[in-house]
Order: structure tokens, then sequence, then C-alpha cells
């Protein structure tokens, strides 16, 4: 008994904490391994949930930075066309907070290249406007942003499949003039035979491609802008869907994001129907409400590995609590009061706790880290594709660590093993001495 009491002095632990790491390791087996499983399980559910909520975080915060960058912040669009779109650009300019205004036309074209055919977007723009709306120029990687003539500048993964490079000329079909196509068709048939050469002829002028010379390649990080559109000139985009003069919308830059809403109601009375304004993030709510909602459920369903490693705790210590009935009776009779019992069992749920908790952080923050890096050798060494760029829309996988996020998974995970640890604890105290003595 001195010998004990020395060894306490010398470790300076309180008396509940040191039987609690004696009792961490016990001579059988067994329990060893239980406890490094509920080590192991609190680890994996902090690592988990921190690297599923970061990585939840940083797609939200990329996308909206994608998005923000590629797109306006405002559109003003029609369900029909814009015909005296000018004026109307002038006063929208006139708005406080709006910075620039650029018209657009955009839809669904055919794109030929070497035999391949693709059903992109054109978007046809006047770079010098658009430049003050969206920087476009930032995006180029191969060539120029050239769109003075039949011109255009292909999205990378566009390019990619089309097997496009700078210089190449692309064939654009366009369904623009379908109606118009139909009804020469209809006079073909019932044209006389003299007169049947003169129709094709007119025919072949509606139907007649447009060939488009690939000047640059931009790459936005974002797939779905990367392989979507191709961006003309905005008379290539009028001439291809026979609109005149008239275009599709007009797009607006406001001196913050985040004051979109206030410029779309201030748009709205000079607008009449069908024509209608959004802001960037009602054109991406659905996605936004998406990762909102998916970040939300994981953390509720990740948080269940912790609660299958904490029940692993408390069996953990009901099995200790069981076999260790004489010490406690002794204990009880030599004067330890119900807290100090409490502590020795409760104590082995922190240092649990504890150790899966800081343990699971570093493991976590470490794939946080080297997350791409990882992703990159499962997909070449066990061909596992966990982050497909046609799905996520991202070249890479993005990540955010938000301090007070990693500060809240730590603390529950912490209470949880505390908690499963204090039930075994409760009743161990409650034990009475006389009993666990009367066979001894």
């Amino acid at each position: 008994m001195p010998h004990c009491l020395h060894g306490i002095a010398a470790l300076s632990l309180p008396f509940s904490f040191f039987l609690a790491l004696r009792y961490l390791k016990p001579k059988r087996t067994f329990l060893s391994l239980i406890t490094l499983i509920s080590i192991a399980g609190v680890m994996l559910g902090v690592t988990v949930l921190i690297l599923v909520i970061s990585v939840m975080t940083g797609f939200d915060r990329e996308l909206r930075q994608k998005v923000m960058e590629f797109d306006a912040h405002v559109v003003v669009t029609s369900e029909d066309v814009l015909t005296n779109w000018r004026d109307l650009e002038q006063k929208i300019r006139a708005i406080p907070g709006v910075i620039a205004t650029a018209p657009f036309v955009q839809g669904p074209v055919i794109v030929e290249h070497e035999q391949r055919r693709l059903a992109p977007k054109i978007r046809g723009v006047d770079p010098e406007q658009e430049e003050k709306v969206i920087p476009l120029h930032k995006f180029i990687k191969f060539g120029t942003l050239g769109l003075s003539g039949d011109d255009t500048v292909v999205g990378i993964e566009l390019a990619r499949l089309l097997n496009v490079r700078v210089g190449d000329k692309v064939t654009v079909y366009s369904p623009g003039n379908l109606g118009e196509i139909l009804d020469r068709l209809k006079k073909l048939e019932s044209a006389p035979a003299d007169e049947q050469k003169k129709a094709v002829a007119e025919l072949r002028d509606v139907v007649l491609p447009k060939d488009l010379t690939v000047t640059g390649i931009y790459e936005t990080g974002h797939y779905a802008h990367d392989s979507e559109f191709l961006l003309v000139p905005i008379f290539v985009g009028q001439e291809l869907y026979g609109l005149g003069d008239a275009i599709h919308g007009i797009t607006v830059r406001a001196d913050d994001p985040y004051h979109a809403a206030r410029i779309k109601e201030q748009i709205e009375p000079l607008l009449s129907v069908p024509q209608y304004a959004e802001t960037w993030i009602e054109m991406n709510r659905q996605i936004f409400e998406a990762i909102r909602l998916e970040r939300n459920v994981m953390f509720f369903l990740l948080s269940f590995i912790v609660l299958v490693a904490a029940f692993g705790i408390m069996s953990t210590l009901i099995t200790v609590t069981v076999q260790k009935r004489r010490e406690i009776g002794v204990m009880k009779a030599l004067g330890a009061n119900v807290a100090q019992i409490v502590w020795v069992f409760l104590g082995q749920g922190i240092v649990v706790g504890v150790f899966g908790t800081v343990t699971g952080l570093a493991l976590g923050m470490t794939l946080i880290r080297y997350r791409n890096e990882f992703s990159h050798w499962l997909a070449s060494t066990l061909h596992i594709e966990i982050f497909p760029r046609e799905v996520y829309q991202f070249s890479a996988i993005p990540a955010e660590v938000v301090p007070m996020d990693v500060a809240r998974v730590c603390i529950i995970a912490f209470l949880i093993c505390s908690l499963a640890a204090l039930i075994p604890a409760y009743f161990a105290a409650r034990l009475d001495p006389v009993k666990a003595l009367r066979f001894e």
C-alpha cells in the first residue's frame, strides 16, 4: 500500500484518474482490444465528419464563386425576345448599385468537328460590354479572346470532347430558323419541276451552317461552364437565330453580388410581361439548397458513427464494472465517496474520447490537405472514381475548413463519449460495498 501511494504521488494524478488509466490497460487482452476499437470508432467518426463537412462547405463556396465569376449578378430576359432593349439597358444602368450591363444571345446549337457532334449552347456577346460584366479574359487558357468576326471561344471540356484546338474551324447548326426550314420544305414539295432547283437553292441558303474559327479556349474550373458554351460575337448569335436586332437578354453586374435582390426589385417596374429578371442566387437556388440539405443530412447520419463508438465505450465500461466489483467494494469500504467512484469510470470514457477526438482531428485535417492526391491515387490504383468531374462540375475536390464546424464536431464527439461513460459510472458508484465483499 505505501508503494502504491508513492506511485500515485509520483504520477501527480488525482486518485480517480490514476485508477482510470490503470483500468484502461487491463491484463486481459480482450478488454484492451475493445478499448482500441472504441478509440478507433471515435477517430473514424470525427475524421469522416470533419472531412465531409469541410468538403461540402468548400463545394458550396467554390460553386458560389464560380457562378459569381462567370454568371451575371442579375439577368433580364424574356419568354420571347427583347426588341426595344437599348432603352431598357439605359434605364437599368441608371439604377444605383449597377456597375455595367451587356446584351446577349443564348440558345442551343449543334456543333460539328471531325465527325464529332455535340449540342452545347452558344452565347453571343459584345466583348467590350461583356468584359465589364464578366471578366472573360481571365479565363482564357489558350489563344485569345478574339470575337471580332466569324470567331468563337470554347470551353476547355467542350474543346476536349470535340478534339478542337486554337485555329480549328467548327461547324454550327442552329435550330433558330427551324420554322423557316419547314416552310421552305413545304414550298419545295408543292413547287413545279422547273422551279424545284430554285427552291432547293433557297433552302440550302437557309439550312447552310455557320463555320466559325476557334480563336481561344477558356477554363473556369466549373465543368458545366467549360463543357456547355461557345462564346461568339453577338451578331453571329443574332444571325444563327434570325433575331435581326433583337436579343435574348441583358446581363447586369452589381457593386456587390449579395445586393442583387435589391437591384432586381428596382429593375422589375421597368419590365413588362413576358419580361422578367432573375438573380444569380435564384438561377442556382436548387443547387445551393441541395448542398445545404445534403450537408445537414450527412452531418446527422455520420454522427451515428460516433454513437456506435460510444456504445463500444459503454459496453467496455460495463464489463470493467463487473470485473472490478471487488475493487469497487474495497474502495468504498476504505472511504471512497460516490464522486470519486464515478470519476474512475467517467475518466476512462473521457480518456477514450480525448484520444479518439484528437487522432480523428489529426487524420481528418491530413486527409483534407491531401484530398486530391488521395482521390487520384484511388482512381489510378484501385480504379475508384470518388469525385467524377461530370457529376460534381469541378476539376478538383473543393474544401474549406471552418474552425467553428471543426470545434462543433470535436465537442459533440467528446460529449457523446463522456455521456456514454456516465451510465456505467453511475451504477458502479451505487454499488453496495457489503454485497460486493460478501463472498470475498
